[in-house]
């Protein structure tokens, strides 16, 4: 993350402190972190993952619709916050690293700094209410 915008760097900073899951993206959609809620649903650390391009994120985790029907990278929240630069919502299934199905729900926004210039986004997710703790 080094020479990231400062918006990033706050970005992070807060994402360590909450206890919901969150994801950051740079403006081309590469992984920048994500923390420590995230990653017990997600199935692995951020430190063994580490930053990865969109086409690696978007798909690793299997994202389906509620019919079991894949769901194309440009149907995801952070996917098309990063393409049109407002938020997005949505609520899908994915598969953890580990393994394990978790239908989750995602808002994303667009980090947009003082100087009006887009430099990334943050999804929040967290899963649906009836389903087990991890």
């Amino acid at each position: 993350m080094a020479g990231s915008e400062i918006e990033i760097i706050l970005s992070r900073q807060l994402a360590d402190c909450l206890s919901v899951p969150v994801f950051i993206v740079d403006p081309k959609g590469n992984l920048l972190f994500y923390n420590e809620p995230a990653e017990e649903i997600l199935g692995k650390k951020y430190e063994d993952t580490g930053e990865m391009p969109v086409s690696e994120w978007s798909t690793m985790f299997t994202p389906k619709d509620k019919e079991g029907n894949l769901l194309p990278p440009e149907q995801l929240p952070l996917v098309k916050t990063l393409s049109q630069q407002k938020p997005a919502h949505g609520s899908f299934w994915i598969k953890s690293l580990n393994g394990q199905d978790y239908e989750i729900s995602v808002t994303a926004y667009p980090i947009i700094g003082r100087s009006k210039v887009f430099t990334g986004a943050v999804a929040i997710f967290w899963m649906n209410s009836d389903q087990d703790e991890v």
